[in-house]
């Protein structure tokens, strides 16, 4: 019994003391991009394009709802054969204007394109600085606090996610 608390106690003592050697730091990426001219300018930037490519968006639909308006007020004196040409124009704008959201601001679209462009660089340059500090001053984890905890460096011989595709009998 004496041999099991003792094993116990020293197993106990020794994950105490593995985890008082690891080294934990916690930032907040939006405060430090937020203290950044360059991201401040290129999220301005953004800003207005976005609002152009949606006041673009915004004139086709008006003209779209004229449309509509029209078809509505004119249908009942329509024959068969224009009404289905109007009601074709009317989807054929439909789906224009439709594409074009999906092209300014759908996934991977001009918007995101744009933001690539102008915040990547940024942003990669706030992970590199990062990375340094982290190696630097020997932490194993910097949490991000802007969008809730997220890790954001980890050293790598923590990562064990090996061991685990070994464990389910998958080679790598």
């Amino acid at each position: 019994m004496k041999k099991i608390l003792v094993a116990f106690t020293t197993l106990f003592l020794l994950t105490t003391v593995v985890s008082a050697q690891q080294r934990y730091a916690i930032i907040d990426t939006k405060y430090i991009l937020s203290k950044i001219p360059e991201y401040k300018d290129a999220d301005k930037k953004l800003q207005l394009v976005g609002e152009q490519w949606q006041k673009e968006i915004d004139d086709k639909q008006a003209i779209l709802d004229k449309m509509y308006k029209n078809y509505e007020a004119e249908q009942v004196m329509l024959t068969e054969e224009l009404k289905k040409k109007r009601e074709d124009e009317l989807f054929v704008k439909e789906k224009e204007i439709r594409d074009l959201q999906k092209k300014r601001f759908g996934y991977e679209g001009d918007l995101f394109k744009e933001r690539q462009k102008l915040v990547k660089p940024i942003q990669d340059k706030v992970y590199n600085a990062i990375q340094k500090i982290a190696v630097a001053r020997v932490y194993d984890f910097i949490l991000d606090k802007s969008e809730g905890i997220t890790v954001i460096f980890a050293d790598p011989k923590l990562d064990k996610s090996d061991e685990v595709l070994r464990e389910l009998g998958i080679r790598n």
